[in-house]
């Protein structure tokens, strides 16, 4: 989960939604310049959090607090084979990059387990096995990967509400052209990105959040009781070509 405290307590973000808004940004790309592949591109940036199940495991903190995922260090193999294998079923394209994404996130952990380290070394494998019956190079799919990755963070900014104030720029990352980008809040609220990315003018792109007034929660089941009766608002963005 993205937990945000609001004044009135938390509000929290699914991960599968953040995902989803990753695949609205990445449908408003410039179409003359976007990776190949487009759609199963954004179908992989859409499943790529597949693997969290907010309703299953421990979702609190020590504090009893609603367990953000940047406090959640664990590293389940399981959970993390499991969105692997079923990202195969959408495709090789698709595998492909949740492949990548996964030996992203996780590459700097080898050394902590036997299992951890082989289990990396098999993506990499499945990777250059994947890129090779696909006929692509790794220039290829590391450019795909930068897209996937580039509306990853883009969504993570604004689910995290760590647009910065005073209308400073924030980097969100290299695109698939090696070029940097950044992002910036208007006072008028809006929100652009130099340099312009999209083939849109101004569109709208959103998200659902749950919202909880209980601080503090004495059980997994209670938390998971609050957030299936929680009221749900939509968060939006405005972007516009400044």
């Amino acid at each position: 989960m993205i937990v945000n405290l609001v004044e009135n307590g938390w509000e929290v973000i699914y991960h599968r939604a953040h995902a989803l808004l990753a695949a609205q940004l990445a449908g408003q790309w410039k179409k003359s310049e976007s990776p190949p592949r487009l759609y199963e591109t954004i179908a992989a940036i859409s499943h790529h959090d597949d693997l969290e199940r907010e309703w299953e495991g421990n979702q609190l903190t020590e504090a009893g607090a609603p367990l953000d995922f940047t406090l959640d260090k664990k590293t389940s193999l399981p959970k993390l084979r499991e969105l692997t294998t079923n990202s195969r079923y959408r495709g090789r394209w698709v595998a492909m990059l949740i492949s990548m994404h996964t030996s992203f996130l996780n590459e700097g952990k080898r050394g902590e387990s036997e299992e951890l380290d082989q289990f990396l070394d098999e993506q990499l494998e499945n990777q250059k096995k994947w890129r090779k019956e696909l006929k692509i190079t790794k220039k290829e799919a590391e450019e795909a990967y930068a897209f996937f990755q580039w509306c990853d963070r883009l969504s993570l900014i604004l689910c995290m509400g760590n647009l910065p104030a005073g209308q400073r720029f924030l980097e969100i990352s290299k695109g698939p052209d090696g070029e940097r980008y950044d992002i910036l809040e208007r006072s008028d609220g809006l929100v652009t990105v130099k340099p312009w990315p999209f083939d849109a003018e101004k569109f709208t792109v959103n998200v659902e959040a749950s919202s909880l007034n209980q601080i503090k929660f004495d059980s997994n089941d209670e938390l998971k009781e609050a957030l299936q009766t929680a009221p749900i608002k939509t968060l939006e963005w405005t972007f516009v070509k400044s």
